[in-house]
């Protein structure tokens, strides 16, 4: 058991970390903003869809390896095991999915400390390094589930995904049109932990606050219609 300095700073430690250069944050025009990542169930499965067909023909044959229509889609979000991986997601005010992540952990008994990477980012907030902060979240919770490998297959033509991976310290073999990265990964530590706990935690208060934000401006919309259909019936009855 940690002693309560241990504790106090580990906790340091991770607030430093999250709201460090090196975490989620926008380094434009909205420089310092921190985007919150959170980790995302079964009940944000129609999100995920709506998000992954919203992609364009090109950016779908990037993310999957092939042309995958609008049913193809249906069905790997369907085919997604919430309890085995992990689904990682960052949402704007609207709740409507900007970025998405898929850490895959291998099936196979023999190789249980390896993972698989996948990324998808909407082309208008491209260029605001979401895909490097989900690649960051995810080898991450890699690292505290005890992986020590993470896979990054994608088509060599994807310079972004595979930069990302670069940067990171990944290990690129080119094979024709496909390419495979390969990153060690540390151990987890109490750092690794503590940030994890903060970071999901910072992101699913934001989640809850936009919803609420949302469903009241569902609600002001309901009101204003309601007013206004009152104001038309008066003005259709006034002499």
């Amino acid at each position: 058991m940690l002693s309560p300095v241990q504790l106090f700073k580990a906790s340091w430690q991770a607030w430093r970390r999250f709201f460090s250069p090196a975490w989620p944050v926008q380094r434009h025009r909205h420089a310092l903003a921190v985007v919150p990542i959170r980790s995302l169930g079964p009940a944000h499965a129609k999100r995920i869809e709506a998000h992954l067909q919203s992609l364009s023909p090109g950016d779908r044959y990037l993310r999957f390896g092939y042309a995958a229509n609008d049913a193809h889609i249906a069905n790997y979000v369907q085919g997604l095991n919430f309890e085995r991986d992990e689904i990682f997601g960052i949402y704007n005010r609207r709740l409507e999915l900007l970025a998405m992540a898929h850490l895959a952990f291998s099936v196979d008994p023999q190789f249980n400390s390896c993972a698989e990477f996948g990324v998808s980012v909407r082309a208008e907030v491209r260029g605001r390094g979401y895909g490097a902060r989900l690649f960051e979240r995810a080898t991450m919770h890699a690292r505290n589930e005890g992986v020590s490998l993470m896979f990054v297959h994608a088509l060599s033509e994807n310079t972004a995904m595979l930069k990302i991976a670069r940067k990171a310290g990944a290990k690129t073999v080119r094979d024709g049109p496909d390419s495979e990265c390969h990153l060690q990964l540390p151990p987890a530590d109490m750092d690794s932990r503590m940030s994890e706990l903060f970071e999901e935690q910072m992101a699913q208060t934001d989640y809850h606050l936009k919803r609420q934000a949302s469903q009241f401006r569902e609600l002001l919309k309901v009101v204003q219609e309601v007013r206004l259909g009152v104001r038309e019936a008066r003005d259709q009855t006034s002499p």
